[in-house]
């Protein structure tokens, strides 16, 4: 069993930080992409950004600058250090991860998180 748990949500003001986490655990062999994404009331879930297991990173337009992705391969995690957050930034962020379990032969899976809410006030 593979499971992906995030944490670091919650309400902060327009203007200031938050960082995400999330943790995968359990039979892990490897795992290739992690990414953030995020959805708003009303929007479709869409990329915050994505990093590979070689370091990689890749960012949606509105969060460059503002938004870094980062990952611990030791530890299965992922992070997504935010700042400048606007009230438009509020949304559910979820973690996804590409992994090849133990015990099964060069498959990946794609996992997801339960997700974090973020809110933003203005």
């Amino acid at each position: 069993q593979v499971q992906l748990v995030e944490s670091g949500g919650g309400l902060v003001q327009a203007g200031g930080s938050l960082r995400l986490s999330c943790a995968a655990s359990g039979t892990i062999f490897s795992i290739n992409d992690m990414a953030w994404y995020r959805q708003g009331p009303g929007n479709q879930r869409e990329l915050v950004a994505a990093i590979t297991s070689g370091g990689n990173t890749n960012y949606a337009d509105s969060m460059k600058g503002r938004f870094y992705i980062s990952r611990d391969n030791a530890k299965n995690t992922v992070y997504l250090q935010m700042n400048s957050l606007k009230p438009e930034d509020t949304a559910v962020y979820l973690c996804k991860a590409d992994i090849q379990p133990y015990g099964v032969r060069s498959t990946v899976f794609r996992y997801w998180g339960q997700g974090t809410q973020v809110t933003v006030s203005s």
